[in-house]
């Protein structure tokens, strides 16, 4: 199964996976964790955030998956993923293996909390175009997530519980 976190930057994608990635191995599932920053890296992808650089990036995640995906019982995979055709891509290829995690969390919130201090570049203009903060790289916001938590109102525990219950009501996982 593939668990696909999605939004802007700071919105707990990392805390959240590897929270759920510890619980999941923890009850005896093989999980493989794919975070967006580390892959782009890896494939020397950096420094590039063009739409079609993120497309492409987010297009190799997604056979990246495809291609372990029969090697773990759950890939969880966190990335901003900005763009519904990419979102739309990974459902497709996946299917019924497929849950969207869409976090919502206001800018402003994100920009008060800047905890890697990107808002803090990218308002000083060090950062172009960074997603969901400049107009010409919108964040397209998920149209039909499986599941949408708001992190600035909800605390890690609760937003983990919420996903295992949702994992286990809808997709029949055995906890």
């Amino acid at each position: 199964m593939i668990i696909w976190f999605t939004g802007l930057s700071g919105s707990g994608k990392s805390t959240l996976s590897d929270c759920l990635k510890n619980i999941l191995a923890k009850t005896g599932f093989s999980v493989c964790q794919v975070d967006g920053d580390l892959f782009r890296q890896n494939y020397n992808r950096q420094d590039k955030f063009s739409k079609e650089a993120i497309l492409e990036n987010n297009y190799h995640i997604i056979a990246h998956c495809r291609q372990i995906q029969n090697d773990y019982d759950f890939i969880i995979v966190a990335v901003i993923s900005p763009y519904q055709i990419t979102r739309d891509k990974a459902r497709k290829t996946f299917k019924k293996n497929y849950c969207e995690i869409f976090l919502d969390c206001p800018l402003d919130v994100l920009v008060k909390n800047d905890v890697k201090r990107l808002y803090q570049r990218a308002q000083k203009g060090e950062i172009k175009n960074m997603i969901g903060f400049h107009k010409k790289s919108p964040y397209e916001i998920p149209k039909n997530p499986d599941i949408s938590i708001r992190t600035d109102k909800t605390v890690i525990g609760e937003s983990v519980k919420k996903i295992l219950n949702v994992l286990c009501q809808k997709y029949g996982i055995k906890l």
